[in-house]
């Protein structure tokens, strides 16, 4: 058994059960996520796309046969995306993620094509190829608004905790830059979260917001 606490600046806790003191641990793994002491989720989204780069290289003649174009990118997104995007609904990405994300993409798109970096082939060209384009964001906004929608329509313990606030103040340190992404700010609009609350009570209110025509989970960055 082992101890993690999540802060800007973590401390090691004592904690005895059974007349033996628990581990402090910077991060662990349960159930296939991986929980770090900053709670950001960058880590986890590292290490599923290293899995599921594993998975495509394990099935690669597969993905890189004379089989049709459209067959093989159903392949890959049923047997590799689903390995990279387990847990993506409860991720809060960042734009570092965001840029992972959409690199593993263009790895997927490269590696069927078999086209090679040093080929000096621009992004937008093997889109072109492949007759796609760049959706992973979309998926994973999708399935978030998915799984928080259910959420919010029931009176469950994940609901409460979604809602719940932490008492005491946010001790200044005088750190600068911008707030930290929150679980639901991909999602939230101006209104806030009463107004996204009650568009989730609605079911087909809610399919029709954030269905097959969603955005991106974060916005673009100038290129």
């Amino acid at each position: 058994m082992v101890v993690r606490t999540i802060s800007r600046q973590p401390l090691p806790v004592k904690i005895i059960i059974g007349q033996k003191q628990l581990e402090n641990v910077k991060s662990f793994k349960y159930l296939g996520s991986i929980s770090t002491n900053d709670g950001r989720c960058t880590c986890e989204i590292k290490c599923s796309i290293a899995m599921a780069k594993a998975a495509f290289n394990k099935k690669r003649t597969l993905f890189t046969t004379t089989l049709e174009l459209e067959l093989r990118k159903k392949l890959v997104k049923c047997y590799v995306w689903s390995i990279a995007l387990y847990g993506a609904e409860t991720w809060t990405l960042r734009a570092m993620d965001q840029k992972h994300l959409e690199s593993f993409e263009m790895w997927c798109c490269r590696r069927m094509e078999k086209i090679s970096w040093t080929g000096h082939v621009r992004n937008e060209d093997v889109l072109l190829r492949v007759k796609e384009k760049r959706n992973i964001l979309r998926e994973i906004r999708k399935r978030k608004a998915k799984w928080i929608g259910h959420i919010l329509r029931r009176n469950c313990i994940l609901q409460r905790v979604t809602e719940g606030k932490i008492q005491g103040r946010i001790e200044m340190t005088g750190r600068q830059g911008r707030r930290r992404r929150k679980l639901l700010d991909d999602l939230k609009e101006r209104r806030g979260y009463s107004h996204l609350k009650e568009k989730a009570l609605d079911r087909t209110m809610w399919r029709a917001r954030f269905g097959k025509g969603v955005g991106p989970v974060v916005k673009q960055t100038a290129k």
